[in-house]
């Protein structure tokens, strides 16, 4: 297999089939996550961790924006300032993805219920947020690769997860949220920008963010890798046939 089958190629309308079989398989995952939260719920007659549930409903908003933006690049209706508009607000959104791992801080044991279930709980949720985060990449990656050509693809691809690290840092131990950018867009602005020109002073923000995008930088790569190979090998099939 040659490097160059490795790079995203747009995909067309036939692959339509395996999309829907994605959104199956990604509805199963964020099912099974409320169900063994609900599990919980009547075993224990609480409500600890309905915040999972939040969160992983914001997870789910970058994978509709970007499915969003793949529909209109299809049918060739994404000019670029569309295009921008589309992109900023998933990128907005994106960190809530991965923003789900670091739930796992709130871990410990609890009576009535053990500690490897309440695991399984956040890890589920984690998974599916991941999960969803990463295919709305594929997606917006796709994109701007059919537009912009595949190396600009990737640094885009790259970059969003650069943003995505910080935004968990911001996130869970600066508590914004992303429709802050509606409620207080100058506090925000403040925040982000004191950090980028004062990096030195937030040591936690740069050790977070470094270690949450090499994190996602590696396992989406790995996911990209087999799933481009996979698309090759369908592709080759069908020349063949």
């Amino acid at each position: 297999m040659q490097p160059s089958d490795y790079i995203l190629q747009p995909v067309s309308d036939s692959t339509s089939v395996p999309h829907r079989w994605l959104w199956l398989v990604f509805g199963l995952s964020s099912g099974l996550s409320v169900a063994i939260f609900l599990a919980r719920v009547w075993y224990t007659d609480t409500w600890m961790y309905f915040f999972l549930n939040w969160n992983l409903l914001l997870a789910w908003a970058p994978l509709l924006l970007a499915t969003i933006m793949r529909e209109l690049a299809q049918r060739r209706l994404l000019p670029l300032a569309l295009l921008l508009a589309l992109f900023g607000a998933w990128l907005l959104f994106f960190p809530n993805a991965p923003y789900i791992i670091s739930d796992l801080m709130h871990l410990a044991p609890r009576q009535g219920v053990p500690i490897w279930y309440d695991a399984m709980l956040i890890f589920s949720y984690a998974w599916s947020g991941l999960l969803v985060g990463f295919a709305s990449l594929w997606l917006v990656q796709e994109v701007v690769t059919a537009r912009f050509g595949a190396w600009v693809g990737w640094t885009v691809a790259m970059l969003s997860l650069l943003a995505a690290g910080f935004g968990v840092y911001l996130g869970r131990f600066q508590r914004w949220n992303s429709w802050d950018v509606l409620v207080d867009p100058i506090g925000l602005a403040r925040e982000i920008l004191y950090g980028l020109t004062h990096p030195w002073a937030y040591p936690k923000a740069i050790v977070v963010t470094l270690l949450f995008a090499s994190f996602m930088a590696i396992a989406y790569s790995t996911v990209h890798l087999f799933a481009a190979a996979r698309l090759q090998q369908i592709g080759r099939e069908r020349t063949a046939s």
